[in-house]
């Protein structure tokens, strides 16, 4: 199993299996960072929305579909990306920290919390949920 550091990344694919992305944990900056590299663009989410999304799924108590969406489009109610963009959740607003390409929360993250253990995952061609563990 990878490091998940910038030298050894996470290897991971989005949950259709349709694109592979490598997404790292910085610790050199503040907050901690998830460095996601997605061919050459490059996204950047809070760390802490790992342990975030966890705890929020298990509150769930079910599965709850993916929704993901650009940062300009909106999020369908009730998925991973709008919680990840809510002034609801615990930062009050995006996990994405990089204008422009704050989205995709609902892409990235979950294959991470599945290859972390923390989630389930579906794999379908559209339409993926996931749950906490």
């Amino acid at each position: 199993m990878a490091a998940g550091t910038k030298d050894d990344p996470w290897l991971l694919q989005t949950a259709p299996g349709s694109s592979q992305y490598t997404i790292y944990r910085d610790e050199t900056t503040d907050p901690a960072t998830l460095v996601c590299q997605v061919g050459s663009t490059k996204l950047t989410y809070q760390a802490r929305a790992v342990d975030d999304l966890h705890a929020w799924l298990r509150e769930q108590d079910g599965w709850v579909p993916l929704g993901a969406a650009d940062e300009n489009k909106p999020a369908a109610d009730g998925t991973v990306e709008a919680w990840g963009r809510s002034p609801d959740n615990p930062v009050g607003g995006w996990y994405g920290l990089r204008k422009g390409y704050r989205g995709r929360f609902g892409m990235y993250l979950p294959p991470l919390l599945e290859h972390l253990g923390l989630a389930e995952l579906t794999h379908d061609a559209r339409n993926n949920r996931m749950r906490g563990l």
